[in-house]
């Protein structure tokens, strides 16, 4: 599978376009929800450099502190990535950690509306939907690298996956579960729940119960998909993101009830 293509000397990686068209589809919803709220569109643009540098760093650190097996399996360990800086920074080849993108992206959201006398919890119930439509989007970067598979599967929507992209153990296997479209399609539904449920109980929300909904409804969703996926990251034998979705969505569902227990 052709993976890119070359602009002269440069080679331009599908992963890397699909990753930034995520990133303009979720600030153009964002542009829309700021305007509905009542606040300037225009920081949209300018709060989405801050958004996807903090991203981006945060996402490529998880994945270095939480290399997944197949990568270990090659060396690719967190102490090659620290004696070995070029690549630790080589983003565009993949390996990328959704839990440390979110991180890295509210650190940077919280920087940005301190620095400029902004609420953050407005602006992260702002951007909670449309971080869940750049996942959706983002997602089939996963499609052009063959990573981001489930299990062995002769479903109708099977994918194929090339042998050398096939983890050690399934090298016997052709098609596998498209674990990447698999979340792409619940992040759609997501963000078209966090969006009604903006709207419809906007009187019995409080702000930044949006944001803390998506922080409940997301890690759902990548936790009973992780009970799919081959390749997941582990520390000391413990499947190292389901763990922290699960104990995430208790979190925030924890605290949605005590802030609204605690307004009565």
């Amino acid at each position: 599978m052709i993976d890119g293509f070359e602009i002269g000397p440069l080679y331009i990686r599908f992963y890397g376009i699909i990753l930034m068209l995520g990133a303009v589809a979720g600030a153009w919803l964002a542009s829309f929800e700021a305007r509905r709220r009542g606040q300037d569109p225009e920081i949209v643009w300018d709060l989405l450099v801050y958004l996807i540098i903090g991203g981006v760093i945060g996402a490529r650190l998880w994945h270095i502190f939480t290399p997944p097996p197949s990568s270990i399996e090659q060396g690719i360990t967190t102490t090659f990535y620290l004696t070995h800086p070029l690549d630790a920074v080589a983003v565009w080849k993949g390996g990328l950690g959704i839990p440390g993108a979110v991180i890295g992206g509210a650190l940077a959201l919280l920087f940005y509306t301190r620095r400029n006398s902004l609420s953050f919890l407005e602006w992260a119930d702002i951007a909670a939907p449309c971080v869940a439509l750049g996942q959706a989007i983002g997602r089939f970067g996963n499609f052009f690298n063959q990573e981001l598979y489930g299990a062995p599967t002769n479903l109708p929507w099977k994918l194929y996956i090339d042998p050398v992209h096939r983890l050690t153990g399934f090298e016997q296997f052709e098609y596998f579960h498209p674990l990447f479209l698999y979340e792409s399609v619940l992040n759609i539904f997501n963000m078209v729940f966090l969006l009604w449920l903006a709207r419809r109980y906007k009187n019995w929300l409080m702000t930044g119960d949006v944001f803390l909904v998506y922080l409940l409804t997301y890690p759902v969703i990548r936790f009973f998909l992780d009970f799919l996926r081959l390749d997941a990251s582990e520390i000391a034998g413990i499947n190292a993101n389901q763990t922290l979705m699960a104990v995430v969505a208790v979190v925030s569902a924890g605290v949605i009830w005590w802030r609204h227990r605690r307004a009565k």
